[in-house]
């Protein structure tokens, strides 16, 4: 192996590409649901349960991967390279699973679950390799994952290049190719504390000091916002084109609505450099954000250019805060359980993103799309109750 990246300048772009590839295979479906839903039998939920089957094995990943210490007793860069690899191989069969929901489901299940070896480890590796700057590097890897998430959007809203099948098998091989990077690219970081067996006792301890807890608590928060917001943004827009008729593609928005979280988290990486704190940074993005769940029922009758520009700004803070709480949160873990801290909170954090999915599509039911994304203030309120309980450093 070649391992030939050993400054943590360096590192960073490695792991960054590394984790834009695994991610790719996070919403591949989604970006093609209007695709494959017609090959599959009748069902008014499809689209909240993709989504939350990615979701539920993402929670079932991180719980395995914690429980037994997967990162924090192995190598975080084998740890991540393997998942990323049967993340690849398990979303590949999406292509024979046209016609069977339980198979399409239990696929989605499988690489949610390789992902938790792929997303928390990936924050692992930047903290084993940053003693100093953790807020720039976590920003710039969370950017990864958001452009990651949305690159399927992009790749439907080319499609006169690309039918479904191609899609998938794309993000296969972009999720391969990070994997390969990343294990001909880098070694284990400098400040990688490897432990042998794994406490539950030091799960405890982490929830047990006041700045882990309150701040994995303004995590919650925001994760109950953030993934339900990034699934349904084309149903925002779906909706909007109903009422107005306009001409507009769907995918191409949807790309850039979520790819607004590139820049809000390189912005807080480059920020949280200068005169701005983590904590002020993530509390003030959450609020932005929280701000636009308030305001959601009462943009449909503005005019386009404004509709979009609130939605890309809405893009922009929704995950801003994100690297920032997890900066928090890795800072405030014990190092020799970090990678079992972060991956606890993690899933913990994607559990709420799960109840809030189908929450809001049950929801929409009753209420339809007008007020649908108002509830999900409820984060913001969550994060700055405990807010107030944080002391400064």
């Amino acid at each position: 192996m070649l391992n030939f990246i050993k400054n943590p300048k360096t590192v960073t772009p490695v792991v960054v590409f590394a984790q834009f590839s695994g991610t790719s295979l996070w919403f591949a479906v989604n970006a093609i649901l209007k695709d494959i839903q017609p090959l599959f039998p009748p069902n008014n939920h499809f689209l909240g349960k993709m989504t939350s089957a990615v979701q539920l094995g993402f929670v079932c990943g991180t719980l395995c991967y914690a429980i037994l210490a997967i990162s924090d007793r192995f190598s975080p860069k084998w740890v991540f390279v393997i998942s990323a690899l049967f993340g690849a191989l398990l979303n590949l069969l999406t292509l024979q699973s046209m016609g069977n929901t339980t198979l399409l489901l239990s696929i989605r299940f499988g690489v949610g679950f390789f992902l938790a070896g792929v997303y928390p480890v990936g924050m692992k590796i930047m903290s084993d390799w940053h003693q100093k700057g953790l807020g720039k590097a976590l920003g710039y890897l969370v950017g990864a994952l958001v452009l990651g998430t949305s690159f399927g959007h992009f790749l439907a809203a080319i499609q006169w290049h690309f039918n479904w099948q191609a899609i998938i098998i794309a993000a296969s091989i972009l999720s391969s190719s990070g994997a390969l990077l990343m294990a001909i690219g880098i070694t284990d970081g400098p400040y990688r504390q490897k432990i042998g067996t794994f406490s539950p006792k030091a799960i405890l301890e982490a929830f047990a000091n006041p700045n882990f807890k309150k701040y994995a608590w303004g995590y919650f928060g925001h994760m109950f916002e953030l993934y339900t917001f990034w699934a349904f943004v084309p149903v925002i827009l779906q909706h909007y084109q109903s009422l107005h008729h306009e001409s507009f593609s769907i995918s191409a928005w949807s790309f850039g609505i979520i790819g607004m979280g590139i820049l809000g988290c390189i912005c807080t990486a480059e920020l949280s450099q200068q005169r701005f704190t983590s904590r002020q940074l993530a509390y003030f993005f959450l609020i932005v954000s929280g701000f636009c769940c308030l305001l959601s029922p009462f943009i449909w009758q503005l005019p386009f250019e404004v509709f979009i520009g609130l939605l890309l700004i809405w893009g922009f803070s929704v995950v801003a805060d994100s690297p920032q709480f997890s900066t928090l949160i890795s800072q405030n873990a014990q190092p020799a359980y970090r990678a079992s801290a972060i991956t606890i909170v993690n899933s913990i954090g994607f559990a709420i993103t799960v109840l809030s999915i189908m929450f809001l599509q049950n929801l929409q039911v009753l209420i339809g799309v007008e007020w649908l994304f108002f509830p999900l203030s409820l984060g913001m309120v969550l994060g700055l109750i405990t807010k107030k309980q944080i002391p400064n450093y």
